[in-house]
């Protein structure tokens, strides 16, 4: 069924519109001439403001509330401050120095790698620090995926990812692609080139994110079967260009109070 249609046998001084079943009527009182370029332009304006919000919201789709998952609290050293035992990823894009986590290339990387967690997780509260030392290229920390092979690298991941610093967000990762923005309030706190302080806080099928002390997402995932346990992953991105992204201060606490410890 067409959704929309434009009754032009209505009377002269009527303008007969359906909408998805919804008979509406708006008077023109005007010559035909003008009454029909009215009809037209009517029909362009009603398309742009009744249509597409309808289109959108029949797209859109509510999120369920899924309650925090039941299990062990634990705070966990995922990073032990001296090397990178626990973790997974490409030797020759991440090492250790000072307590700093690094992830560097030189040439070309094609496909976005990370270093992941040997654990897997669902709910977790993660705090860090994070600092984009070269490049503009935004990196994150994915979660509630699964690594990836087939998607060109031996640890490259598909799911969630958090972004930061360049282009704030969650972006389904070979899925939806951005599923939440958050730019706005980011740009308010965010050091584009220094460190900044992260709490991202996973319980059900809601994520919270603060950055800097100010939450800037509460988020919950309209489709909770996508949620998988899984690896914790810092992210590489693909880049032609050379680009350094480091990580310190990781703590990690499994199934934790449903509770922001870094808002201000």
């Amino acid at each position: 069924m067409n959704p929309l249609h434009f009754d032009h046998r209505d009377r002269q001084d009527r303008l007969g519109l359906s909408l998805f079943g919804l008979r509406l009527e708006l008077p023109i009182c005007l010559t035909k001439g003008l009454s029909m370029h009215l009809r037209t332009m009517s029909l362009t304006v009603l398309l742009g403001f009744f249509v597409s919000p309808l289109v959108e919201a029949q797209d859109q789709k509510v999120a369920p509330i899924v309650p925090p998952r039941a299990g062990q609290r634990e705070v966990i050293e995922i990073f032990n401050g001296h090397d990178l035992k626990g973790w997974v990823g490409h030797q020759k894009y991440w090492s250790v120095d000072q307590g700093v986590i690094t992830g560097k290339n030189t040439d070309e990387v094609k496909v976005s790698n990370y270093l992941l967690t040997e654990r897997t997780f669902s709910d977790f509260r993660l705090t860090f620090d994070f600092k984009l030392a070269e490049s503009e290229m935004h990196s994150g920390i994915a979660l509630w995926g699964r690594i990836a092979p087939d998607k060109g690298d031996e640890f490259t991941y598909a799911g969630m990812l958090v972004m930061f610093p360049s282009n704030y967000g969650f972006h389904d990762l070979y899925g939806r692609r951005n599923v939440h923005e958050n730019i706005e309030l980011a740009k308010t706190v965010n050091k584009q080139h220094d460190w900044n302080n992260y709490e991202i806080l996973a319980q059900g099928n809601r994520i919270r994110f603060v950055a800097n002390g100010k939450l800037i997402s509460d988020w919950r995932e309209p489709e909770p079967d996508r949620i998988k346990e899984a690896p914790i992953g810092l992210q590489l991105h693909s880049n032609k260009v050379p680009q350094i992204v480091q990580f310190k201060n990781l703590k990690l606490e499994t199934f934790p109070e449903d509770k922001l410890l870094t808002v201000k």
